[in-house]
């Protein structure tokens, strides 16, 4: 990190490491790791940005009682927030309660490809699970958890310890289609079911009305006292950015109790793709985004967490599709925060190959890890070097033209 120049360092504390029995007593060890890890990023003039949730729930917090499904989840996230606030937040200033829940609830509730892998036929194929309802419950469970640990955190640590506290989404620019007026529709649904789902509660203090029309009474409802607590419960936005989606109108007759989230939203998504990677993603959609949530959300203190581009592990050096999607994204980036965008800060997906989703066969890493070698020794692409010499400001000027006025 330091060799490539980084001064901010993201990630995530599992809650299954610190307290491995969901609630009580902290694992000795875990706290050591962490301690370790924020001090060792101090002492290189690294600051920590923690995410205290991002998929990996304690067992027996699910075994108990299906986990976020219930909403007792609240009460344990709560205290396992105040753990962390307690033993870190004298280091750590940057702390975001929950990672893309809008992706939790649809990969892990509604299609059954991510944890806990829970589905209902015909939207998936899972041993347990009711895509037609739970993925509602575990968002609106996920909304007064966050917004019950950021209570916490402003009434007991937040003056003493000068941090702020967010939440992160997963965010597409969507687009329609075509330029019909059933494809315009259908993106605008999708941009509430997608996006506004979450945001509307934190800056609204409701759900969009779009959804509550397409749903019907599967949609929880908010008392008075949770919509205020909702309401600028995040100092600031994390998003998650890789990709724009196209929608098309998907109109379904089926009654709302046998809709998913995907029927529900009455839409399809279309992915543009490039025969030569199979992933292609133009630059001007991270700045159409950025523009989005300035206009419809007051130009919120925006942090972008995540943008990156996924490789086949084994290209070993030579990442240039990489090294042209960056450039072009910090370009976007650089246009939006010209013209008036709040985004304060830029992390891109990843530092370095990992089990990336499960697996290791495509990786985002700026570094190559050799993970038949006992050490897992690490090796420079071609975009850690470009983006080491980016952040010193000598990079190719075939990518960084435009830059070197701002």
């Amino acid at each position: 990190m330091k060799e490539t120049g980084l001064d901010a360092y993201r990630f995530s504390i599992s809650w299954s490491r610190l307290i491995p029995n969901g609630r009580g007593e902290v694992n000795p060890k875990g706290l050591e790791y962490y301690n370790n890890l924020i001090n060792e990023l101090l002492d290189h003039g690294i600051q920590p940005h923690v995410t205290m949730f991002q998929y990996d729930l304690p067992l027996i917090l699910e075994d108990e009682y299906d986990g976020w499904l219930s909403p007792q989840i609240i009460d344990d996230f709560t205290a396992y927030a105040d753990v962390c606030f307690r033993e870190f937040g004298d280091r750590v200033t940057n702390w975001t309660t929950l990672n893309e829940p809008n992706a939790l609830v649809s990969l892990g509730y509604d299609a059954g490809i991510g944890p806990p892998g829970r589905c209902s036929k015909p939207f998936g194929d899972c041993s347990c699970g009711n895509s037609v309802d739970e993925p509602y419950i575990v968002a609106h469970n996920c909304l007064l958890a966050h917004s019950s640990a950021v209570s916490l955190y402003r009434r007991k640590y937040q003056a003493k310890q000068k941090g702020l506290i967010g939440m992160n989404i997963f965010i597409y620019d969507i687009l329609p289609f075509t330029n019909s007026t059933e494809d315009k529709a259908a993106a605008k649904r999708a941009q509430a079911f997608y996006t506004g789902w979450f945001l509307d509660p934190l800056y609204f203090g409701d759900y969009p009305l779009v959804m509550k029309e397409n749903t019907g009474s599967k949609l929880p409802k908010f008392s008075e006292n949770q919509s205020e607590q909702l309401i600028n419960s995040v100092d600031f936005l994390g998003i998650n950015y890789y990709a724009i989606m196209h929608v098309k109108d998907n109109p379904h007759d089926a009654p709302s109790n046998r809709r998913d989230f995907m029927a529900d939203m009455s839409a399809k998504a279309i992915f543009p793709s490039n025969s030569t990677t199979g992933f292609y993603v133009p630059g001007f959609g991270l700045q159409e985004v950025l523009e989005y949530l300035k206009q419809s959300y007051g130009n919120p203190p925006i942090c972008i967490h995540e943008n990156g581009y996924p490789m086949h592990q084994d290209v070993v050096f030579d990442d240039g599709p990489r090294v042209e999607f960056l450039s072009t994204h910090l370009r976007s980036l650089l246009v939006a925060v010209r013209n008036g965008s709040n985004t304060r800060g830029y992390f891109m997906w990843s530092l370095m190959d990992m089990y990336e989703l499960l697996s290791v066969r495509d990786t985002y890493g700026l570094y190559y890890v050799d993970f038949a070698d006992r050490d897992l020794k690490r090796y420079p692409r071609s975009s850690a070097i470009w983006y080491a010499d980016f952040l010193k400001g000598t990079s190719d000027s075939r990518y960084t033209k435009g830059f070197s006025d701002h």
